[in-house]
């Protein structure tokens, strides 16, 4: 090995490797560069440095060169590499993109490689353009024109910021089992049977199942979390009516928290979720009875990430539903388990997002008040309870 390239540093090449290693995300062999020319200045052998920093000799004896012969930034930095010149230019790559993201032609859904590549070829001087040149280009801009995510990006105005504040501020408050605060929301389910009986897993084989299937109808679930104890109860109905709503706020109040005062229950704006379907079930004296003890606090519209049984539902999703459940019967047995024993380990949804995290973060987002902040003017609030 020639032994006539030898690295000295200056102190502010020195502390500038020095903070390149130290911080920040930078390639790999720029990395393993920075420090093949720290071990050169102090005097390790080029084995021993090949050998530290996990690469080959002439890995070694062309970056000590290249700062010989240059500079530092030489030595850090790629070569040219051989190989053919890009095929297209700035401004032709900077029309893919502006073409991948525009309006797929008429009788397509959306772009294709292949009809990007015909594309270019139309608007450039091109003969042609390959499919994997297109798909390269597309990726370094972080394109997938074939993808589309369906998003729904809700209106930020003060009536939706005074409900999230109220609904998160119910999650800050300490526990109070005369006030307890339950977080409510249904979720339908299909009931799926098997057409042939699976063949269950054994050493070196996974479990395998028919890709045919039979429906056997759909159920709902309607799920209460209690957002400041570890419980959580999950009714198994067939249908989600009004009167299945009101069903289920009479057990709340009865059967599940009959010595709680009042109940701030958390629930999304669904048409049956309101105390009409209470008068629309029981009688006048029932109804008012059962809603005397209820106070409803809704989340904003579009913000049922709010609603903290959400979380709870995915949680019972991935634990308990991910397979094919037959009958109704079945499905409730199963979430009855499910339900103890998730119960009996004390499981609970950490909530992290509180009202000054909202106003850090979304303050931006927030309506400008009309008036300034003076402590004489007075403004009325109200809860709505019954």
């Amino acid at each position: 090995m020639n032994v006539r390239y030898r690295v000295t540093l200056t102190q502010d090449e020195r502390n500038a490797l020095a903070a390149l290693l130290s911080g920040g995300k930078q390639p790999a062999r720029k990395l393993k560069r920075a420090q093949i020319l720290l071990a050169a200045d102090a005097g390790v052998s080029d084995e021993d440095i090949a050998l530290s920093v996990g690469v080959g000799g002439s890995t070694v004896y062309r970056t000590k060169r290249r700062f010989v012969e240059g500079n530092l930034e030489r030595a850090l930095s790629e070569e040219p590499r051989p190989g053919a010149e890009r095929k297209l230019t700035g401004k032709e790559e900077a029309l893919l993109v502006a073409t991948a993201c525009s309006s797929p032609p008429s009788g397509r859904a959306r772009w294709t490689l292949e009809l990007l590549a015909d594309q270019m070829v139309k608007l450039t001087e091109h003969k042609s353009v390959s499919r994997e040149t297109v798909r390269r280009r597309l990726a370094e801009n972080h394109l997938k024109p074939w993808r589309k995510d369906m998003w729904c990006i809700p209106q930020v105005d003060a009536e939706y910021v005074a409900r999230m504040e109220d609904v998160l501020d119910l999650y800050a408050e300490e526990a109070d089992p005369k006030r307890p605060v339950v977080c409510f929301d249904e979720s339908p389910t299909q009931l799926i049977g098997e057409v042939r009986q699976p063949i269950p897993a054994a050493p070196g084989r996974i479990e395998r199942f028919d890709c045919e299937y039979r429906r056997n109808g759909t159920a709902n679930l309607f799920v209460f979390l209690d957002v400041h104890r570890p419980w959580r109860k999950v009714k198994v109905t067939e249908s989600r009516t009004a009167v299945d709503f009101a069903a289920c706020m009479r057990d709340l109040v009865d059967v599940h928290f009959p010595a709680a005062g009042r109940i701030r229950v958390v629930l999304d704006n669904l048409s049956t979720h309101s105390a009409a379907a209470l008068y629309q079930t029981f009688p006048a004296e029932e109804a008012r009875r059962v809603l005397r003890r209820l106070e409803f606090h809704y989340v904003p519209k579009h913000a049922s990430w709010l609603n903290m049984v959400e979380i709870e539902i995915g949680v019972l999703a991935g634990q308990c539903l991910d397979r094919r459940i037959e009958t109704i019967e079945q499905l409730t047995a199963e979430i009855a388990i499910w339900e103890r024993q998730r119960n009996a380990a004390g499981a609970r949804i950490k909530w992290m997002f509180t009202t000054e995290k909202a106003r850090a973060k979304m303050g931006r987002a927030y309506p400008q008040p009309r008036v300034s902040s003076d402590p004489r003017q007075r403004v009325k609030t109200s809860v709505r309870s019954y």
